[in-house]
């Protein structure tokens, strides 16, 4: 099987194989950032990183640091050399992943299994992360779309209500929010768990690193704290928006520049496109796929944990 056939059986872009992750050993540290697309993951990767490498600005990607363990940068790469590449890490240090899965896609190991792996779990209102999602896929390069064979046709819409209509819902993209929110909602409670909402992350910035710092063990220095808080703001970000491009490790662009730090607001969703008749089909079908009213209803709004 090639790695362009496997579009159709997973309704999935075919450079993303979320199976890679059911072969990867292991180690205890691990930390999993598992995150819906459009919903914090780049900017949670940055701060896992910033904080394990007490606050830098020396680096060239965060893709280089915290790889992406779904992802193919090539229609021939091997699944071996991925694997190979994640087994060379430095044995001395967690290794940090992102992944756009929840479980069973990526192993989830509870405390007792044995293995020590830690998991960061970050939603988001599934109407904002939508409405950021369409110019994500239309800031994809031409030239990535062609080395994949993927017409950009098809995965892009003039207009927002085509998009939800002809590809949310075509796609039966609603199941990466709901279906992500349905599988992580019991696990919320585990030892090696932590649950955040980005609206959450948003309005407390500090409170959010200091949630993280505490789950990883980790305890910077008035002067570290400082360089964190720095390069984990959008400010910074995304006036060093190379950083986060993803574009060192492929043989063309994956992302036009500025793709992946875009605005970054709260309660926004109506100034791109969303109506409150695509936020009601939203909601049904959200509805349906993760029929918990309290874990839905957290999705959307997020809040304390109960």
């Amino acid at each position: 099987m090639t790695n362009k056939e496997t579009e159709t059986e997973s309704g999935l872009p075919p450079w993303i194989r979320p199976d890679i992750q059911e072969q990867i050993s292991w180690r205890d540290q691990d930390i999993v950032i598992s995150v819906p697309v459009k919903s914090g993951t780049t900017w949670t990767m940055n701060i896992v990183f910033q904080l394990l490498n007490a606050g830098t600005s020396d680096f060239s990607g965060v893709y280089d640091e915290v790889p992406w363990i779904e992802f193919l940068n090539r229609p021939d790469q091997a699944l071996q050399e991925i694997l190979d590449r994640l087994d060379a890490m430095p044995a001395d240090k967690p290794r940090a992943f992102k992944t756009h899965s929840a479980p069973p896609a990526v192993p989830f190991f509870k405390t007792s299994s044995g293995k020590s792996v830690r998991y960061i779990v970050v939603v988001r209102n599934p109407e904002e992360a939508i409405v950021s999602l369409k110019p994500f896929l239309e800031k994809h390069t031409d030239e990535w779309f062609e080395l994949w064979g993927v017409p950009k046709e098809a995965m892009t819409s003039s207009s927002f209500a085509s998009f939800y209509e002809g590809i949310i819902k075509e796609m039966g993209m609603q199941e990466m929010f709901a279906g992500f929110m349905a599988a992580w909602w019991p696990l919320r409670h585990e030892p090696n768990v932590l649950f955040l909402h980005y609206a959450d992350m948003k309005q407390d910035h500090q409170g959010s690193l200091q949630k993280i710092a505490d789950f990883l063990g980790i305890s910077p220095s008035q002067d570290q704290w400082q360089a964190i808080r720095e390069y984990t703001g959008f400010e910074w970000m995304k006036a060093h928006t190379e950083k986060f491009e993803m574009n060192s490790s492929t043989t063309v662009p994956v992302l036009q520049k500025g793709a992946m730090i875009r605005k970054g607001k709260l309660g926004a969703a109506r100034e791109d496109g969303m109506t409150d008749e695509i936020a009601a089909d939203l909601r049904t079908s959200c509805e349906k796929i993760c029929p918990d009213k309290q874990a839905l209803d957290w999705l959307y709004h997020g809040g304390p944990i109960r």
